[in-house]
């Protein structure tokens, strides 16, 4: 063996790090983008928000203009340069176009007079009448500052609040204490049987049912409380599964009681809770807003725009950066200075590119979707992100990057750019495939409209959807039915039969 000193040429793709920024931003949510730019504009003095009052060329701005930048997938400046980076050119100032009149059609979207479409709905409706708000609104204050309130209120010695303490932080958002008391007290020094003490206190502060360890303890708290945990309601609590199976005469048995007990005795449980902790805020709930507008326009067509309320504007402060760049400095300061005004240069481009990018994905997506737009869910079409990949000419994880975390608001609701992706599902006759979503939005259907003496089998609809043209297993028919939250048909029929 000899030691030799080798020279070769080769080529290897190395990321610069405003590069692995640019890709970064593509994936974040519009709250964690706002939540980012507010930190760059913290560490870098060049970087300000773009005020919408601010006036042509006026003040510290330069010749930054603040006037709205359309945005347009008619207007191809730069964006050929972002199919290989995405390094697009961009002004120095980031703002979107809004209003009615920044729609932007798609082409080839609406219903054609040479298409054939059936009939759909669009999905569920909300009932305001049924849905109580006031019942269902958060508070500011969390449930662990709730409960240590209560806590500090409750009479224990110094010791004990400490292991208190320390349970409600071991306590989940439902209300739930997920930390074993061994593991607490192994942690804390303490006895387990003083830790088993203290969490009795804490189960008796509100909400009742709080930092229970189980469902079946969680409920048994709330009826102790209400004077109704006797011998046949601890059987039933025993039996949860027996509960969710709709299997009421052996759960009739095993309680000892008739029918008519038994339905009480259901009514009660139904009038429990078994997550105490969410009527309390949350500090991880982020409320979602969409990143992109649909509307239909006047000709049938569907029109995309951004959100613009939800992308941050930020310019850079060119007056600023020639003052300095003038004053005697030393060279770790010029090189602070050059640093900043190549990264807020870089930060404006990288805003202007993602905008850009998540307007020609929806746009895309819009115009392959035109028919769930038009007449419904039942006409999802399978779509995949190479299909969409290849007519926009960026790459698929590039697309990936755009629809994850972001939302489009349609005239059908709310969805994730990630909803109108789905599988192909065969057709019997050698035609289009169907949508795994739509095909989905079928089995729901039948099942909705099943009567009491006719409750299908996953083996009665897969000959129906056979009958739409739609080549199926049972076992998927199972599968999709089940991540509906659909009991089969066994359990169907004891429902009718107890309902």
């Amino acid at each position: 063996m000899k030691q030799s000193l080798d020279m070769r040429q080769g080529t290897s793709l190395v990321m610069t790090p405003q590069l692995q920024q640019a890709i970064k931003l593509l994936q974040l949510s519009n709250q964690e983008l706002s939540e980012f730019v507010e930190a760059e504009i913290e560490r870098n003095p060049l970087l300000n928000k773009a005020e919408e009052n601010v006036e042509d060329g006026g003040g510290e701005q330069g010749d930054a203009p603040a006037r709205r930048e359309q945005l347009s997938l008619d207007d191809n400046s730069g964006l050929g340069a972002a199919r290989e980076q995405l390094d697009a050119p961009g002004e120095d100032v980031f703002e979107p176009g809004t209003g009615s009149d920044a729609a932007m059609p798609v082409e080839g979207s609406g219903p054609s007079a040479q298409t054939d479409w059936s009939s759909a709905t669009s999905g569920g409706s909300f009932n305001s009448e049924e849905y109580d708000f006031a019942a269902n609104l958060t508070t500011d204050l969390t449930l662990q500052e709730h409960l240590h309130n209560q806590l500090n209120i409750a009479g224990l010695s110094a010791a004990d609040r400490l292991i208190g303490a320390r349970l409600i932080d071991e306590t989940d958002e439902a209300g739930y204490l997920r930390a074993p008391l061994e593991d607490v007290a192994k942690a804390l020094g303490a006895d387990e049987a003083n830790v088993a003490a203290v969490l009795a206190v804490c189960q008796g502060f509100e909400p009742t049912g709080v930092m229970a360890q189980s469902i079946p303890e969680c409920l048994t708290l709330q009826l102790k409380e209400r004077g109704r945990f006797d011998p046949a309601m601890e059987a039933m609590l025993a039996n949860l599964d027996m509960v969710a199976k709709h299997d009421l005469k052996a759960l009739a048995d095993v309680c000892g009681v008739d029918k008519a007990d038994l339905m009480d005795m259901l009514g009660e449980l139904r009038q429990l809770s078994p997550k105490p902790g969410s009527g309390f805020s949350s500090d991880t709930t982020i409320a979602v807003a969409p990143d992109v507008f649909v509307r239909e326009l006047p000709n049938g067509s569907f029109g995309v725009e951004l959100n613009s309320e939800t992308l941050p504007r930020v310019l850079m402060d060119k007056a600023y950066y020639a003052e300095v760049s003038v004053l005697p400095m030393r060279d770790q300061e010029k090189e602070f200075i050059s640093e900043c005004a190549a990264n807020a240069t870089w930060l404006i481009k990288s805003l202007d590119q993602r905008a850009r990018t998540i307007l020609k994905v929806a746009s895309e997506i819009v115009r392959q979707q035109d028919a769930f737009f038009a007449h419904g869910v039942a006409h999802l079409r399978p779509l995949n992100l190479k299909q969409v990949a290849d007519v926009i000419e960026m790459h698929e994880s590039t697309v990936s990057r755009v629809t994850s975390n972001k939302y489009m608001a349609t005239p059908r609701g709310l969805f994730e750019l990630k909803y109108f992706f789905s599988a192909a599902i065969p057709s019997t006759g050698g035609g289009e495939a169907h949508s795994a979503e739509a095909v989905r939005y079928r089995i729901k259907a039948l099942i909705d409209g099943e009567t009491e003496d006719d409750v299908l089998s996953d083996d009665q609809i897969v000959e129906i959807l056979t009958g739409y043209g739609i080549e199926i297993a049972r076992r998927t028919v199972a599968k999709y039915r089940e991540s509906l939250n659909i009991p089969s048909s066994v359990q169907r029929r004891r429902i009718n039969r107890a309902s």
